[in-house]
C-alpha cells in the first residue's frame, strides 16, 4: 500500500512539474500580428520586417539545430502543424494559413507562404 502511494505522489509531482514547464514554456512566445498569429519568441529581436515575413535575431536557433524543442511544443500547442522540411526551412500551417519558418545562426525568418 506504501508503494502504491509513492507511485501517485511521484507521478503526481511528474505530472504538475509538465505542467508548470509548459505553462511557461507558452507564455515566452506571443502571437504575431501580421503572421497569422504564428507564435513569436518575446525576447527575439525584430530586424526587418517587409511584404514577405519578418527576420529575427534570436541566440538559441541554429542552421545545424533549427528551433529549440520548447519552440516547436508552442508551435504545437498553438495549432501549427509542421510540414515539409528543405535543408533549414520548414514549412507551418494552420487552417488556411502557412508560413516557411527558416532558421540560421541566430536569426530565423517567417515567411508568408502563398
Amino acid at each position: 500500500m506504501k508503494i502504491l502511494s509513492g507511485w501517485k505522489l511521484a507521478l503526481t509531482a511528474l505530472l504538475a512539474g509538465a505542467l508548470i514547464y509548459v505553462g511557461v514554456t507558452i507564455s515566452l512566445y506571443e502571437p504575431s500580428k501580421d503572421l497569422y498569429g504564428f507564435p513569436v519568441p518575446k525576447n527575439a529581436e525584430l530586424m526587418r520586417e517587409d511584404i514577405y515575413g519578418n527576420s529575427y535575431n534570436w541566440s538559441p536557433v541554429s542552421e545545424e539545430e533549427g528551433i529549440p524543442f520548447a519552440y516547436e511544443l508552442v508551435l504545437k500547442i498553438n495549432g501549427w502543424d509542421k510540414g515539409e522540411i528543405e535543408g533549414t526551412s520548414v514549412y507551418y500551417s494552420k487552417g488556411t494559413h502557412k508560413v516557411d519558418l527558416v532558421s540560421s545562426t541566430e536569426q530565423f525568418n517567417i515567411l508568408r507562404v502563398k
